[in-house]
């Protein structure tokens, strides 16, 4: 299993280019401890820093040298496809062959309006843009979209959120995917990945494109101390976006139960963690699990500690349970 972090890179008390470099002293770290992927998200708001990913997955890409390089997503449907494409071959050249693409519809709307499109075409915009994408991708060059990419052809991942049409959808395009699981019971979305899956061989691909769970989490040495120092995090961004969204404050109840082997937080320590990991591979049978530690503000010094903890501890413990799994499957699509 591909394990990693991905992070939004949230503002609450420092300003962008502060939080920037603590940023990329993150991806340095997870690439020094090991870890396989580190991916940040596109945003158009003032509480996060990062508008542009792949300019931030650059800076990384001078700082580290293994570790695969993604977007958290790139919000597809108000962008264009083949400047998306240029960075991400450019960002692979620069990097030997690391970038990654994760292309999402985006949870957060401010990017429709600002860039001149229309909230109502959501759906068809990021259809018809992923399948330009997927074109432009295949052959870039024949179409004059340069510079190439590295690699043979740029890794795709597809994000879905709720949608077993997506789901679907991805596994019909040979495309992996990246399941996100921030809230309820994780067998909930066992049917989303027997729908890709289903979908993928149906379609003919074979091996079968691969699944990623992404999720919250923060780790500490002691259960309790995780949870006490990521609960007021939680609740500031959880409650922030919940007064946009018509949520409910979070409730200390339920951020506690939300950690537990059958919740969708991994918020523990590092045993809980990787218990957690392979409960879930049991459910899913994924080969990337990436993890947000920074949801909502957390200091510098303990998003690194988290980071160490889940390179030094959690990665080998969860390699060493699942090297003798070696099912099939395209992990880069």
């Amino acid at each position: 299993m591909e394990l990693g972090i991905y992070s939004f890179a949230e503002l609450e008390d420092q300003t962008p280019g502060e939080r920037l470099r603590d940023l990329l002293e993150e991806v340095e770290l997870a690439d020094q401890l090991g870890l396989d992927v580190f991916g940040v998200g596109e945003h158009h708001r003032p509480d996060f820093a990062v508008s542009a990913p792949p300019v931030v997955l650059a800076a990384a890409g001078e700082r580290t040298k293994r570790i695969r390089l993604t977007s958290a997503v790139t919000v597809l449907s108000s962008d264009d496809p083949i400047r998306v494409h240029q960075q991400y071959a450019t960002l692979d050249q620069l990097t030997g062959g690391r970038a990654e693409i994760m292309a999402g519809r985006g949870s957060f709307i401010e990017s429709f309006p600002l860039f001149g499109y229309d909230l109502h075409d959501y759906d068809e915009l990021f259809e018809e843009k992923l399948d330009r994408l997927l074109d432009i991708r295949s052959h870039p060059a024949e179409l004059g979209v340069y510079p190439v990419p590295a690699q043979p052809m740029l890794p795709v991942w597809v994000a879905v959120g709720g949608s077993p049409e997506s789901a679907a959808r991805a596994g019909r395009l040979g495309l992996p995917m990246a399941l996100a699981i921030i809230g309820g019971m994780p067998e909930r979305f066992v049917p989303f990945a027997e729908v890709h899956r289903q979908a993928a061989i149906d379609a003919g691909h074979d091996p079968v494109p691969a699944l990623s769970i992404n999720s919250h989490g923060y780790i500490a040495e002691t259960s309790q101390q995780a949870a006490d120092e990521a609960f007021p995090a939680f609740k500031r961004m959880m409650d922030r976006i919940g007064r946009e969204r018509g949520w409910p404050p979070l409730e200390r109840a339920t951020f506690e139960a939300s950690r537990t082997r059958r919740g969708a937080n991994f918020v523990g320590s590092p045993q809980e963690v990787i218990e957690k990991i392979l409960f879930q591979h049991e459910l899913f049978q994924h080969r990337r699990f990436l993890v947000q530690f920074s949801v909502g503000t957390l200091p510098h010094r303990q998003i690194m500690r988290s980071i160490e903890l889940f390179g030094t501890e959690v990665a080998p413990a969860v390699r060493k349970a699942l090297a003798s799994d070696g099912a099939a499957v395209q992990i880069h699509g």
